[in-house]
């Protein structure tokens, strides 16, 4: 009977398994990523928010926020986890 009892949690196990292997670790990979692109991001980038605003990142400010321009002279401060996706990346000046 013991053997059994196991055998009937043996589908819910493999279910789980199968639910951590494609759904659950992909999404941590994701975030990991967009966590390391927004931690990158420099002034010049330009990226794309995403309420769908496209601009330059024209300073960073501090961990949480950095200012973009989304047309001349007029710039707007974002909350740096709402940057969706960097279209264009800045090179590193040469020190």
């Amino acid at each position: 009977m013991e053997g059994g009892a196991f055998a009937q949690f043996i589908p819910l196990i493999l279910i789980f398994a199968i639910m951590y292997f494609l759904l659950i670790r992909p999404q941590q990979k994701r975030v990991r990523e967009h966590q390391a692109m927004v931690a990158a991001l420099r002034r010049g980038d330009q990226v794309v928010t995403q309420g769908g605003l496209i601009g330059k990142v024209t300073k960073v400010k501090d961990d949480s926020e950095v200012e973009v321009e989304v047309a001349s002279g007029v710039t707007v401060r974002v909350v740096r986890s709402t940057i969706a996706n960097v279209v264009n990346k800045t090179e590193p000046a040469d020190s």
